[in-house]
């Protein structure tokens, strides 16, 4: 049975980045369809995936499930033997509450700073509001890397759904050239090492949309 995956545009859309990565790390077999969001025709054909006309969609035969988050715990449930989240019980329950935390929150640095894959716009973006969020998400993973992931050079060691939940943070930091300690850039370090992160920017380096809300001035 095939799986299929609708997305947005790999240079911008985070949300869409972190089941595909997710299905990629874990050698899931799926169709890609790519959408190019915030068009005239956007919406109509977002439509035809998602009841909530949003990005990113996991079409199962007859089922339909949408938001990223829902993905990656309904693949976790159909594929019960790979290692979606870490296993110890005191792990994967700080995974799934900072994957929750990634869900709903920084506000500030999604506004911001918007995920551009081919972009270079250092310092750009850099409010206090977007420290506040920095500060945030390097204490979260200074915290799982010491704690959790010395095992490996991810946040528990090995690819969970975590790191796919915190890879568009990853290039995001690449991209405003966000100064880092030495824990948190050698995470940022592991991600972009990852092969489908490498297959993923450089489909987003040759989309040939620019989509200008995430084009920030140089």
């Amino acid at each position: 049975m095939t799986l299929t995956l609708v997305i947005g545009n790999k240079n911008y859309s985070s949300w869409s980045l972190r089941p595909w990565l997710a299905m990629q790390q874990f050698g899931l077999e799926f169709n890609e369809v790519r959408l190019t969001l915030y068009t005239p025709d956007s919406p109509q054909q977002i439509q035809q995936y998602s009841p909530a006309g949003k990005v990113p969609v996991l079409i199962d035969n007859t089922l339909t499930v949408w938001d990223s988050l829902a993905i990656l715990e309904y693949l976790a449930e159909r594929f019960p033997t790979l290692p979606w989240l870490p296993e110890p019980i005191a792990a994967r329950a700080i995974a799934r509450s900072i994957c929750a935390e990634m869900h709903s929150g920084f506000a500030a640095l999604r506004h911001h700073m918007p995920m551009n894959c081919r972009a270079k716009l250092p310092g750009k973006g850099m409010t206090p509001d977007v420290q506040t969020d920095i500060d945030r998400i390097t204490a979260i993973w200074r915290d799982c890397r010491q704690t959790y992931g010395t095992s490996g050079s991810l946040l528990f060691g090995a690819f969970t759904i975590a790191d796919a939940m915190f890879a568009p943070v990853a290039l995001r930091f690449v991209t405003y050239e966000v100064p880092l300690d030495r824990t948190c850039s050698q995470y940022v370090e592991s991600i972009l090492a990852l092969p489908a992160i490498q297959t993923w920017i450089q489909a987003a380096k040759a989309e040939p949309e620019k989509l200008p809300s995430f084009e920030l001035p140089q």
